[in-house]
């Protein structure tokens, strides 16, 4: 079965919202667009998530984001080797508008997201990963759908914004798989499902 991991630029207080530049995602007069760039270097590759097969899993938003962008991107830029993964993965786009996925190899999931992302997950294919797509995450946090959250989380407070978690989002536990912080203050962590959220009293021990 594949895995389905959620990875994450994230604020201190649980930002996510338009981490790339100012003018990505200015929804409900969010003014700090591309946050995460001067804390950009060693992080930028998720911790070697994208050197291996993946195929992305979008939010429309975001696919539009991502479609303006890494086509335009050559080879040999900075970040070419990204854009050239980008652009070769299948692409599996929550959307109402499913004729007008243009990017090279994108699909719709159709009306139940919810049950295409399950039926995905059986079939035979690299891991899934999501970026970006608040939205679709809510949705797929509200279920039991992710194996696994990769969070670069970044030393500052936005005060506003769409924020990773909401209140549907389905309790469970996680463990740490592993951790690291960059030069920059970026802690980078890899979290794996660990089963239901398990409870107890300090009056027990």
């Amino acid at each position: 079965m594949r895995r389905l991991i959620a990875a994450v630029m994230v604020s201190l207080d649980g930002v996510m919202q338009a981490p790339g530049g100012p003018d990505e995602d200015t929804s409900g007069g969010f003014a700090h667009g591309g946050w995460v760039w001067p804390y950009a270097g060693e992080d930028e590759a998720m911790d070697g998530l994208f050197r291996q097969p993946f195929a992305l899993l979008l939010g429309r938003r975001t696919y539009d984001i991502f479609a303006g962008y890494w086509p335009q991107v050559p080879s040999d830029a900075p970040h070419g080797g990204i854009a050239d993964a980008f652009n070769g993965a299948t692409k599996y786009v929550a959307t109402h508008h499913p004729d007008s996925l243009g990017w090279q190899h994108s699909h719709a999931l159709g009306a139940d997201v919810v049950s295409a992302v399950r039926a995905l997950k059986h079939r035979d294919g690299p891991h899934l990963v999501t970026q970006g797509s608040s939205e679709l995450l809510h949705q797929l946090l509200a279920t039991d759908l992710i194996d696994e959250l990769r969070l670069l989380v970044y030393p500052l407070l936005l005060g506003r914004g769409k924020r990773l978690f909401d209140d549907a989002t389905q309790a469970s536990a996680f463990k740490l798989d592993r951790s690291r912080t960059t030069a920059a203050g970026v802690i980078v962590s890899r979290y794996l499902r660990d089963g239901d959220v398990r409870t107890g009293s300090f009056a027990d021990g």
